[in-house]
């Protein structure tokens, strides 16, 4: 009986030459590191060194998460992987009275440039690539990062990493934005501009379709939402003045793995297709790092279970081979432990050891690609291509990726996915091991790890310290500044270096861009 991937498109119980009639590879293949990049964007792909091996992590204080950062990279960690808590990833301090109950609780508290400073205490930012999950304010974060590298004597022309810097996703499927989609795709645009001249080595956004398969997208979905909000960051730069082969090399990417191996490597090899013939053919750039689609990848924080949550020790695996299988330029293995609470430092090294074993101890690394000329996974490549086109079409249709967000368009699609994969899993029809199936009478104890409540109080003391401290004239004069250039057309990201520099907190910029651009109010569509 055939059955169907997770994007509904049918898998045949077999496949054969006839699979491929008419197939060109030299359309559809190419060669590794050339265009289509259908076999993956550099020629040796890990044969010469395997992907950047990253571990999300952050919690409660800077000096907490300083250590278990200090901890990742003594246990081979090559990349970090900062996680925000929600009041700074919502651009409020942490005596905001909004943040209430949720400081330090996802991620950590980020209020100043003590700080950050705190954050990476000890570690030598010209050492390390460090990747920042945050989008409305990723400004914010990023020149704090560039303000302690300079105290360090490091220069800005050292740094490499990326800021997630994705506001249109959120208006789709997360919601931490701030600002309304105009003026937050204008302050994208002036971080573009802004690193090409200060900061060259830093990937200025990673367009991810992550978080809309964390609520509920299909691997079609995920993709050509994706490459859409891709389309229309390219296009407001462009529009902005910028020449596409300026910026297009430093552009990033951030999907999900899941556990259904097949369909995900033939997500990965047609999304990097699609994006080159975009990048080539619409925007006629002509270097070929502007047609390249790299990407980070995380498992899927979705299909974890609380429920014998060692299982998801399996599921993880899974899910980091398909990333791997598929091309992936660096990885984030979730720990087993994520669906009950943070990570203990135990599961979050576990983690990481799944991916050396991947990297070290299988034979994936020895050759580039190696589903080339699979039958099943060259149809479903072609399959899922041809399904995310379409999806994109529909998008142009209406204008494009912002002018469908106020339609509503993105959601609706994804919670129609996601209602029928609940309706699946609550009818038993897609299996899901220890869920509604294989279960165990009794749960065994779990202690998880568990964020002091404390700490709110001790930012609040924090924050109150620096205001008693600071020069509050020179910290006025910062954000005055900063709002006349947000009222015109100069680049915002020089004054706000300039407030951060004379500690001016992170809700206190936010609150003087508020002022100029407003907050986004999400339309009856949604």
């Amino acid at each position: 009986m055939a059955r169907e991937s997770e994007s509904g498109l049918p898998i045949e119980p077999v496949y054969g030459p006839e699979a491929l009639e008419g197939w060109d590879p030299a359309e559809k293949l190419g060669e590794p590191g050339r265009y289509p990049f259908t076999r993956g964007v550099y020629p040796s792909m890990y044969t010469g060194r395997p992907w950047t091996m990253r571990q999300y992590a952050g919690f409660g204080t800077a000096t907490e998460s300083n250590a278990r950062y200090k901890q990742l990279i003594a246990n081979g960690t090559m990349g970090l992987s900062v996680a925000f808590d929600l009041p700074t990833q919502m651009g409020h301090d942490s005596d905001a009275p909004i943040a209430s109950g949720e400081v330090g609780k996802v991620g950590v508290a980020i209020d100043s440039i003590e700080d950050m400073r705190i954050l990476f205490g000890g570690i030598p930012l010209d050492k390390v690539s460090t990747s920042m999950t945050i989008n409305a304010p990723a400004s914010l974060l990023l020149l704090l990062y560039q303000l302690v590298a300079e105290e360090q004597g490091v220069s800005a022309d050292q740094l490499t990493g990326t800021i997630q810097n994705d506001v249109l996703k959120e208006y789709i499927a997360r919601g931490t934005y701030i600002f309304p989609p105009k003026p937050s795709l204008r302050l994208i645009a002036d971080i573009f501009k802004y690193c090409k001249t200060e900061i060259p080595k830093w990937n200025t956004i990673s367009i991810s379709g992550y978080h809309m398969a964390e609520a509920g997208a299909s691997p079609v979905q995920e993709i050509a939402f994706t490459l859409a909000d891709g389309i229309e960051y390219v296009r407001t730069a462009v529009a902005a003045g910028m020449d596409v082969d300026d910026f297009a090399p430093r552009l990033s990417f951030f999907f999900v793995s899941r556990t259904t191996i097949l369909e995900e490597v033939a997500k990965f090899r047609a999304a990097r297709r699609i994006w080159a013939r975009v990048m080539r053919d619409e925007f006629g750039a002509k270097n070929p790092k502007s047609l390249m689609l790299r990407f980070h990848t995380q498992t899927a924080g979705v299909q974890l279970t609380a429920q014998q949550p060692e299982v998801n020790l399996v599921r993880v695996a899974v899910q980091g081979l398909a990333a791997v299988l598929g091309g992936t330029q660096s990885l984030h293995t979730n720990s087993f432990d994520e669906a009950i609470a943070l990570p203990t430092d135990k599961s979050a090294r576990l983690a990481l050891r799944t991916q050396q074993v991947l990297a070290y101890e299988t034979d994936v690394t020895a050759t580039v690609d190696p589903f080339a000329g699979s039958y099943v996974i060259e149809k479903m490549t072609d399959e899922v291509e041809a399904a995310a086109v379409e999806l994109m079409a529909k998008v142009e249709e209406l204008g494009g990726a912002v002018n469908a967000i106020e339609h509503g368009f993105q959601k609706g699609e994804i919670e129609r996915s996601a209602y029928r994969i609940a309706q699946e899993t609550d009818a038993a029809e897609r299996v899901v091991v220890g869920v509604n199936r294989f279960q165990l009478d009794e749960e065994e104890p779990y202690e998880p790890l568990r964020v002091d409540p404390a700490i709110e109080a001790q930012q609040a003391e924090r924050l109150a310290k620096l205001r008693a401290e600071r020069d509050q004239g020179a910290v006025d004069a910062a954000l005055t500044e900063l709002k006349k250039a947000a009222e015109g057309t100069d680049n915002v990201l020089y004054p706000m270096k300039d407030a951060l520099r004379a500690r001016a907190t992170v809700g206190e910029v936010c609150n003087a861009l508020r002022e100029v651009w407003g907050n986004y109010v999400p339309s009856d569509a949604f």
